[in-house]
Formats: structure tokens, C-alpha cells, sequence
């Protein structure tokens, strides 16, 4: 087995090496975890991070998807200020991005590995299957058979492992959802295409939901969305130039306008603070499930679209996948698919991460919720443990679930884990 880096030339164990001088290891090479990275490799902070860069991105969207959010709320975070999404354009040659322009995924993937190179350097593909607490520092186990001890640990994994099936559905998937079998998440297609001239029945009304319908029509496949609300919400056309009337009314934000939206954007700490009944609240609440504005001529009138519909059962027959409807509403009683595609969002729960078995039950919860309660500084109640982007929305408010989110993150994490990292 290898040792730790910090110990292969001194002959030393992970746990002796612990005491020298360790990196903070980042799982994870996403939007978060790459801020985080750039943050500390700015301090002069040894680094590691670990996982493939933007590798959700790249795996767990539809080829042909957009971002939902406008370019302003897109920026990844490093100290210097030249590494915004707008910067990564004007040095690609490539147009300014503005509010009328939807963001393609490849365009973002591709920003993200730019960014990666000049303020992150090296990521190491490798997995990690487990983090030990070690006395004051931690081992982490790598898939290569390597252990690697670092003086913190930032949990930047994104949404991986996390997808969310609805019991009524995992009849039709026992060991897991498979796109080449009944059922499927949205998390893990790279190309719908596959799905052409068979009846895909998509779960959900959420921009996943939505772009992933469209996208299977234009491939020939016969889309039909189940909505369990009472409509389908879009969002607005936004308008370049207001009147300053309706930007006191209804100021700009990254998650959308408006003061309450603006407020929780810019203000995570206050979030934090908030009781924490009202976190879950705002975390459900303060952004409902909705198409972006530019998808709707994509969807309505091209797409069926059934809302007020529940799955009550699912259950493959001879003709296909039979979909039983508790339905509200005026929609059909039953319907019959040879596909289910599951676009029913996450579970933000510690136990889906299998490498944080060895530490997890160290980790206190937020109450009400399988996420783990954080500190000001994103620190768990394992110390040198942090957690950072959707696993962390549930202290910090729903910006952590964007984009958005990475500055205030990663400037408070880097900042308290570098001072760990001299204290080893």
C-alpha cells in the first residue's frame, strides 16, 4: 500500500506524517470544490484535490441542456478578480454572455477546466473511498490503494450519490435505476437520444424535468411530464433595461429578483442564524421548481404536460411500464411508457456518501434534516471536517445550491482551514 505523500520519503506512517506540514485535501472538483482549491493554493496552502474536473457537469447532464442561471450568478471564486465566466469569453474570443443568453452546459464545463488551470493546477482523478479521523489529522483512502494524510477535509462532492427516487417508483428498478432498464434518474444521462421512438413518461416539473421532456421530443422519443403541482411555473423573460422604479421594487439577485431573494443571496451567515424550521422553510420555499423562460416554447403546446398527478403505483407488464394516476385533476387515469425518467431532485443526506462511513456518525445533523450542521466557517462538528455546496444549504440557505454560492463558501472555508493546516 502507498503512504501518504508527506511520508513516502521519510519512511514515516500517515498518522506520523499528520504532524508535519499536510495539505487540506477537496473532494470534489466542481464549482465549489475548485473555489475552494483556488482559495487555499492563493494562501499557499498545500492542496489536493481529488475527482474528476467538473465531472457532474460533464456526466450528469444531457448533452444539448443549458444553465438555468443567468451569467452574473455563474462565476466561480478566486482572490484575484479575473476569473469570472465573462473573463473565460473575452480570453476565448467567444460573445458576452448576457441575461437573454442561456448558458450552455459545454460552454460552463469548459470555463470550469479554464479556471481549474490558471488558479487551481493539478486535481488528482483518483476516488476517495474513505476519510479516518487519525488523532488530529485524517487518512484518506484512495481507490488506487494509496492513503494520503491531510491536516482538513473539505466535502465538495456535489450532488454525486445523492439523486432522489420516490418509493412508488423503485418497484420498477430494485437494484438501483438503470437507463437501459425501466427506470432512470436524470443525474445519470449524457445523451437522451437513446430513448427515440419509445413513450418516456418524465417525473417532475422542474427545469430537469422540463429540458430533459424537450430534449427527448427533439430526439424522437414520445415525451410525456407528470406534475405533481397544480401548474407548471416559468420563469420571466428578463428585461435589460429597467426603470428604476422596478429595481428599488425588485432588485437584481443571483437566485432572481426581489428583496427576499437578494437578501438571502447576500447574507448565508444571517440564514445560518435563522431558526432552523425557517432554513428548511426558505430552503423548500424561497425557490419553487420552474422552467427558465427561454425553454417554454420548447415545452407547452409541444410536449403533454399533466399536472395535479401523483404515481400512486409502477409496475411492468407485457405492453410496458403501467403507470397508476392518484390524479386531482382532469388528467388520465393511468398510462402506459416504456420508460420512467425520474427528475425528482436530491436527497441532501451524509449517509448516501459511502467514504464517510468511518466518520459520519461524529457528524451532528441539522435537525430536521440528514445534512450536516455547520459551523460560521462551513466546519462540521468533526473538526477539520467541512462540507460546502448542496450539503450545506440546509444551514446556509438555497444560494448554496448554486453557482452563486462559491464565493462566500470558499473564502471562509480556505480561511479557517489554513490556519489548521499551520496549526499541523
Amino acid at each position: 500500500m502507498t503512504q501518504s505523500w508527506s511520508a513516502q520519503r521519510a519512511g514515516e506512517s500517515p498518522a506520523t506524517a499528520g504532524r508535519r506540514a499536510l495539505p487540506v485535501a477537496v473532494v470534489g472538483a466542481g464549482p465549489y470544490g475548485l473555489s475552494v482549491a483556488a482559495h487555499l493554493r492563493a494562501a499557499r496552502v498545500p492542496v489536493r484535490v481529488f475527482g474528476e474536473v467538473m465531472g457532474s457537469w460533464r456526466h450528469a447532464m444531457a448533452t444539448g441542456m443549458f444553465l438555468k442561471s443567468t451569467p452574473d450568478a455563474t462565476d466561480l471564486s478566486a482572490p484575484p478578480p479575473s476569473g469570472r465566466l465573462a473573463d473565460f469569453c473575452r480570453t476565448q474570443g467567444e460573445p458576452v454572455l448576457t441575461e437573454l443568453t442561456p448558458i450552455p452546459c459545454t460552454t460552463f464545463v469548459r470555463y470550469g477546466q479554464w479556471f481549474q488551470q490558471r488558479y487551481v493546477g493539478d486535481v488528482d482523478p483518483a476516488r476517495v473511498t474513505a476519510v479516518h479521523r487519525d488523532g488530529p489529522t485524517f487518512v484518506l483512502r484512495l481507490n488506487n490503494g494509496e492513503d494520503l494524510a491531510a491536516s482538513a477535509v473539505v466535502v465538495a462532492s456535489g450532488l454525486t450519490g445523492l439523486a432522489h427516487i420516490p418509493a412508488e417508483l423503485t418497484p420498477l428498478a430494485p437494484d438501483g435505476p438503470d437507463p437501459a432498464g425501466l427506470l432512470s434518474h436524470t443525474s445519470q444521462h449524457q445523451d437522451l437520444t437513446r430513448y427515440a421512438g419509445r413513450r418516456v413518461a418524465v417525473v417532475g416539473g422542474g427545469q430537469s424535468a422540463l429540458e430533459s421532456a424537450a430534449l427527448l421530443h427533439e430526439a424522437g422519443a414520445q415525451a410525456t411530464v407528470l406534475v405533481r403541482a397544480d401548474r407548471v411555473r416559468w420563469g420571466s423573460t428578463p428585461v435589460l433595461e429597467r426603470s428604476l422604479a422596478d429595481r428599488l421594487l425588485r432588485p437584481a439577485a443571483p437566485l432572481g429578483p426581489g428583496w427576499s431573494l437578494l437578501a438571502i443571496s447576500r447574507a448565508p451567515g444571517a440564514v445560518r442564524r435563522l431558526p432552523t424550521t425557517t432554513r428548511l422553510y426558505l430552503l423548500r420555499r424561497a425557490l419553487r421548481p420552474a422552467g427558465g423562460w427561454w425553454l417554454r416554447d420548447r415545452v407547452e403546446g409541444v410536449v403533454p404536460v399533466h399536472t395535479h398527478q401523483r404515481i400512486a403505483h409502477a409496475r411492468p407488464e407485457p405492453e410496458g411500464i403501467r403507470l397508476q394516476l392518484a390524479s386531482t385533476g382532469t388528467g388520465p387515469a393511468e398510462l402506459i411508457v416504456d420508460h420512467v425518467l425520474a427528475a425528482t431532485g436530491y436527497c441532501l443526506d451524509i449517509d448516501a456518501l459511502p467514504f464517510l462511513i468511518p466518520v459520519r456518525q461524529a457528524v451532528r445533523r441539522v435537525t430536521g434534516s440528514a445534512a450536516p450542521h455547520l459551523s460560521a466557517t462551513f466546519e462540521s462538528t468533526v473538526p477539520g471536517l467541512y462540507f460546502t455546496g448542496s450539503l450545506a444549504a440546509p444551514a446556509f440557505g438555497p444560494v448554496m445550491r448554486f453557482v452563486a454560492g462559491t464565493g462566500y463558501a470558499a473564502t471562509r472555508i480556505a480561511r479557517h482551514a489554513a490556519r489548521c493546516a499551520h496549526a499541523c
